[in-house]
């Protein structure tokens, strides 16, 4: 365990102390356990303690044999005092140092965290080289939506947990156990662990390249290695494992609230997002579940809001009954309720109506694209009538901040398309001020909000390039210099950020090497904009011979093996390339619930009927 009073030296000369002791309120410490798992998150613990998959894993875990604890990658400040103190990375709940735990978890929410997995590692005196580990260091495997893509960390990874980890996690720890009783070497167990569905192990499988640099093939070396890799999914959401409380911080937070996930998946099918393909089909909660797991964690917590939360948390078949009942119940308490992504429809109104009997806050919605004819292409099925029929019915209400996300760098995007950025915020707030003034309340601002388009894998556009950098920044200052209001806001992601991102997401097995230098030459904590530097990553890219628009800027062919295609998801890439061809023409698909377009996920309701009605059942 780590020395209680050179931790306390350390924690003296850092900026926030309580980022480091653990103690928390529910926070879970085992004396004894069959196992130790170290949940990893790349990032600061404000960032890391707002996932509601760590408190989903970490409670899910340690209901069973094995012990469950966290670590969080620590400021630079922490970072320096511990080495000057001899001290390695610890888990918050014993400060047992990462080496001594048996298998430690990475949980990859966003590619430019990637450096630092290698910083927490370092930190941790774990070999950074899966293939140089020794037999009495930790497996190290990693899990969450950039595992689907993952081999720019094959280098690093003894496996990679595929799907939704409640159950998989459990499995992986049962397998190490195991093999740790029957005497079993490190690749013995890794073999074993192969044989799990939904886990790749990247030491048993070879890649191969053709002379222009694409992939050649992509094939097993042992007979344990699946050659296609099945993502997992829980079927029934009511009958899985239900968090009733979460670990409560001693500092604020990214997300300081009761989280309750409504359900999984989304039916919405637009062709940028990979999150809505991947976490295919819909799995809702019923009422009764939610509500009582929103009783139990408001008891065991104190949080006096309660965030209703999923990838479209609107399309939620029973939202308006379950705000009723959350509203009625929890009133009296000043318990607000709040809806992370909100649908341009009317029907939200209503919804807004009751969760503002607590609280109001500002209101974000997502056109994604500033003219209809990108909106067609993207299939993000809202209209610019949809939006102004919900700002109209919002501002009565009494709502006066309003914000806008949209895209820049969609594919067949023109300067006249992301004008229409500027074009409807300022119809936005034309519709503030054109009404009597008696109604005209609050102070108005609208910002449009608007990130760099990264093409993904698993999505309609995974055979797309990106915008380079110039193309970029000229679409970003058309739109400044169309916004000359002070009640029109218009912000931006980092374009240089964001080929980073289009690198990392969209490589193969080869940038594992650009990963690894980036770090040597001193690259942590890459999402924050005060350490991002980009001309460090253009010199790791020499040192590691990667030509970035290789992997951001070029088109893919049909018939091109992709990094990722050895993992099956269960949507088709048939049905993928389908939703591409149409995007090119602008035409829509409509959503999933209102008809099954065909996409080939199993043990969804809607396929059942595609199915039978095409086979002429």
């Amino acid at each position: 365990m780590i020395d209680a009073q050179r931790l306390e030296k350390c924690l003296k000369k850092v900026e926030k102390p309580a980022r480091y002791i653990g103690g928390e309120l529910n926070s879970v410490v085992k004396e004894e356990a069959a196992l130790r798992f170290c949940f990893c998150f790349p990032d600061v613990y404000e960032v890391g303690m707002s996932h509601l998959g760590m408190q989903i894993l970490y409670f899910a875990m340690n209901e069973t044999d094995y012990a469950c604890e966290r670590a969080f990658a620590p400021w630079p400040d922490m970072a320096e005092a511990m080495k000057n103190e001899a001290i390695p990375l610890y888990s918050l709940e014993t400060k047992r140092p990462l080496s001594e735990f048996d298998v430690v978890g990475f949980t990859l929410q966003y590619e430019m965290s990637y450096t630092n997995i290698l910083y927490m590692l370092d930190l941790g005196q774990i070999t950074l080289l899966a293939n140089e580990r020794g037999e009495e260091e930790p497996f190290v495997m990693a899990g969450g939506p950039c595992a689907t893509t993952p081999e720019p960390l094959a280098d690093f990874m003894d496996c990679f947990l595929i799907g939704e980890g409640e159950h998989l996690n459990i499995q992986v720890m049962d397998k190490v156990k195991e093999g740790r009783d029957a005497g079993l070497s490190r690749k013995e167990i890794l073999r074993s662990l192969a044989t799990i569905e939904g886990v790749y192990v990247p030491s048993l499988y070879e890649v191969t390249y053709n002379e222009d640099g694409t992939i050649k093939n992509h094939a097993p070396t042992a007979a344990e290695a699946k050659p296609l890799i099945k993502r997992v999914r829980l079927h029934d959401m009511n009958a899985t494992f239900q968090l009733d409380r979460q670990i409560v911080p001693f500092l604020e937070t990214v997300h300081d609230r009761a989280v309750i996930e409504l359900f999984r998946g989304c039916t919405q099918g637009c062709r940028f997002c990979q999150a809505g393909m991947m976490y295919r089909p819909i799995r809702e909660r019923s009422v009764d579940t939610l509500t009582d797991m929103a009783e139990s964690i408001l008891k065991n917590t104190g949080y006096d809001e309660i965030s209703l939360t999923s990838l479209s948390s609107c399309d939620y078949t029973h939202l308006m009954p379950l705000v009723q009942e959350l509203s009625y119940t929890y009133e009296e308490k000043n318990v607000g309720i709040s809806l992370p992504s909100l649908r341009l429809d009317s029907f939200i109104v209503d919804v807004l109506k009751e969760i503002e009997k607590v609280r109001k806050s500002g209101l974000t919605f997502a056109p994604e694209a500033g003219s209809q004819r990108m909106r067609d292409v993207i299939n993000k099925n809202v209209t610019e009538e949809d939006l102004m029929r919900v700002v109209n019915a919002v501002f009565k209400e009494g709502w006066s901040r309003i914000k806008l996300y949209f895209m820049i760098g969609l594919p067949g995007e023109t300067t006249e398309d992301v004008l229409g950025i500027a074009h409807l915020a300022y119809k936005v707030k034309d519709a503030f001020f054109n009404r009597p003034k008696e109604e005209i309340q609050g102070n108005f601002r609208v910002t449009a909000s608007a990130s760099c388009f990264v093409p993904k894998g698993f999505t309609p556009f995974q055979w797309e390039r990106q915008d380079t950098i110039d193309e970029f920044f000229e679409k970003i200052h058309a739109v400044k210099g169309a916004v000359r209001d002070p009640k029109v806001k218009f912000q931006y992601h980092e374009p240089y950020l964001s080929r980073m991102e289009g690198i990392l997401a969209r490589g193969d097995r080869r940038v594992g090497k650009l990963i690894l230098r980036a770090y040597e030459n001193g690259q942590i904590f890459d999402g924050w904009s005060e350490f991002f530097r980009y001309d460090v990553w253009v010199k790791s890219m020499e040192e590691a011979g990667i030509d970035g628009d290789f992997y951001a800027n070029r088109l893919r062919e049909k018939d091109e093996i992709l990094p990722w295609d050895f993992i099956d998801i269960g949507v088709k890439k048939a049905y993928l390339w389908n939703e591409y061809e149409k995007s090119k023409a602008a035409l829509t698909t409509p959503d999933c619930r209102k008809k099954c377009n065909g996409c080939g996920i199993e043990n969804c309701e809607m396929w059942g009927e595609f199915h039978a009605t095409a086979h002429g059942i």
